[in-house]
């Protein structure tokens, strides 16, 4: 196990920490045939994928391309001796002109907002992995789902697994399957091989369910707990292992749940980070014993389990939150049982 800080105190420190590459990684790019494409490279986790990608290759000491690409400005990346790409992802020709590279990394998706423009949320979830998908037929995939695809389960179950049918609650949720059905496609029909990664939830000290609930504590406002269950994996741990998981793509496609051994309470976590405030948890609500879980068993088994444990990741939140620390200002809605976000 990596030796880990008591607290972080910086945003550079964050993103080094978080893009940090574990051991089984620096060995498996070791034997990694061809270049890596990081496909979606601008959202929350683009950025610690392909730095880790990056500082794996160079402390491997093997010879790679990493290449980012994204609508948004990569410059941050190149930095980083990353290799960046703008490139409008909604327009079929434009990801045409895309390097065909042996390994890529789809990370593209919408959530926040879907609820008020449910047009925007299916063009780039569906229509981006369409594009994307019919290019890049010889490649290997991992491509980033979510276990929002998964019906809401009681915590009896102990979490969906992979062989859990998909049932989506609400428009974002099915325009996430749509967007896993769009590899699919031609996982089955041109031999594509993919690898669906359904992460439920990443989590660092900027955004996540465990900032939500921490904010909502520091801020004196009522955590409802109605959803009282969550899963939750550092977000390093996620890159770590969906890195990796590019081994197991396939045609047909194979499934794999991403997320932390814990299953935690919403209720719970909000009393600890109000004792850690000094400040009372305001509690909405009673629990339904229902909610987005994932059992992440196979990928656990295959990888480790996380290096970061949850009562570490509270503690590094705890701290961040009270010295002010950014916030992306994205909640997760973690509440939410009706696929409206």
């Amino acid at each position: 196990m990596p030796a880990y800080p008591s607290r972080i105190d910086s945003t550079e420190q964050l993103e080094d920490l978080l893009s940090r590459p574990l051991p089984p990684l620096i060995e498996f790019v070791k034997n990694l045939e061809g270049d890596i494409l990081v496909i979606g490279a601008g959202g929350k986790v683009g950025p610690t994928l392909a730095r880790m990608a990056k500082r794996a290759v160079e402390t491997a000491g093997v010879r790679k391309r990493i290449i980012a690409v994204d609508k948004a400005d990569l410059s941050a990346l190149q930095r980083h001796g990353i290799e960046t790409i703008q490139c409008d992802l909604l327009d079929p020709a434009a990801v045409e002109t895309l390097p065909r590279c042996e390994n890529v990394y789809y990370l593209v998706g919408r959530k926040f907002g879907s609820d008020s423009q449910e047009h925007l949320t299916w063009a780039i979830n569906v229509m981006v992995a369409h594009n994307v998908a019919r290019v890049f037929t010889t490649s290997r995939i991992a491509a980033f789902s979510t276990g929002c695809v998964y019906p809401v389960v009681p915590l009896a179950t102990a979490g969906c697994t992979e062989e859990t049918p998909p049932d989506p609650v609400g428009e974002y949720a099915m325009s996430c399957l749509g967007r896993e059905r769009m590899f699919d496609y031609y996982s089955h029909t041109a031999g594509e091989r993919v690898v669906q990664c359904r992460l439920n939830y990443a989590i660092e000290l900027r955004y996540g369910v465990l900032v939500d609930v921490a904010v909502k504590v520091w801020n004196g406002e009522p955590v409802d707990v109605t959803t009282g269950y969550a899963n939750g994996i550092w977000q390093g741990d996620a890159c770590n292992q969906i890195l990796q998981a590019i081994r197991l793509a396939s045609s047909p496609q194979t499934v794999l749940n991403i997320t932390g051994p814990e299953i935690f309470s919403i209720r719970e976590a909000a009393e600890w980070f109000g004792r850690a405030f000094g400040k009372p948890a305001l509690i909405q609500g009673e629990e339904n014993g229902r909610g987005y879980l994932n059992n992440a068993r196979k990928a656990n088994r295959l990888f480790g389990n996380p290096s970061v444990p949850i009562g570490l990741l509270m503690e590094w939140i705890a701290h961040w939150i009270r010295k002010g620390g950014e916030l992306l200002g994205k909640p997760t809605h973690f509440e939410t049982q009706n696929g409206k976000y």
